[in-house]
């Protein structure tokens, strides 16, 4: 009775049709139970992260980015390789991003738009993330995302995943992020944009988590 509790209530928060909602429990796992409590585990971790960022709505985006999830398994689920959660943690940052893009900007005494500038760097910043493999995406975004005790307990989470120590996981997101500071310079020297370097982007990066 206490499964078929929590499976109401999990389809009810992602609005979905019972085919789609069955297929997203199945890819958590084979069993119900266990599914159950991984799909509640992993909204609360997005929560958590919303809540880092500053979000005012951190439960409604975390259930847009289950709801985004859910409608994708479908297409995913045959192909995909890894921990499913870090699937939702990268689809988290493109809702955080749509977040921030929907949300009114704030009523400054002087109003001055945002300079080209600013707007290049964070176009070239975007263009590289999106470039990178789905793993490496995923790893970049879930290693620099969240805030304090979020991000250890997700840098925790991701090595025990990978099966690799924390200075392992360190050199790979190290790499990674120089693959991206290096397509961030060439990006920014073809636009001509002063002072070409991935630390100058950082905070136009933060907001994805790469910081």
């Amino acid at each position: 009775m206490a499964v078929a509790n929590s499976t109401t209530r999990m389809k009810e928060k992602i609005e979905l049709t019972q085919a789609v909602f069955e297929q997203l429990l199945d890819w958590l796992d084979a069993d119900r139970d266990v599914a159950g409590q991984r799909y509640e585990e992993i909204r609360r971790r997005l929560i958590k992260i919303f809540v880092c960022r500053g979000c005012i709505v951190p439960e409604e985006l975390a259930d847009r980015t289950i709801n985004r999830v859910a409608s994708k398994v479908p297409e995913i689920a045959g192909s995909y390789v890894g921990n499913p959660a870090l699937y939702f943690y990268g689809v988290a940052n493109k809702i955080f991003l749509e977040y921030l893009r929907k949300m009114p900007a704030p009523l400054p005494v002087l109003p001055s738009p945002p300079s080209e500038e600013s707007e290049q760097r964070y176009g070239c910043l975007e263009q590289c993330v999106e470039r990178l493999s789905a793993e490496h995406r995923e790893l970049i975004l879930v290693y620099y995302g969240g805030e304090g005790r979020t991000k250890i307990d997700a840098r925790k989470g991701l090595a025990q995943q990978l099966g690799i120590e924390a200075n392992a996981l360190w050199i790979r997101a190290h790499r990674i992020r120089e693959a991206l500071r290096k397509c961030m310079c060439e990006c920014l020297a073809r636009k001509k944009v002063p002072g070409s370097t991935f630390q100058d982007a950082r905070s136009n990066g933060s907001s994805i988590g790469i910081s």
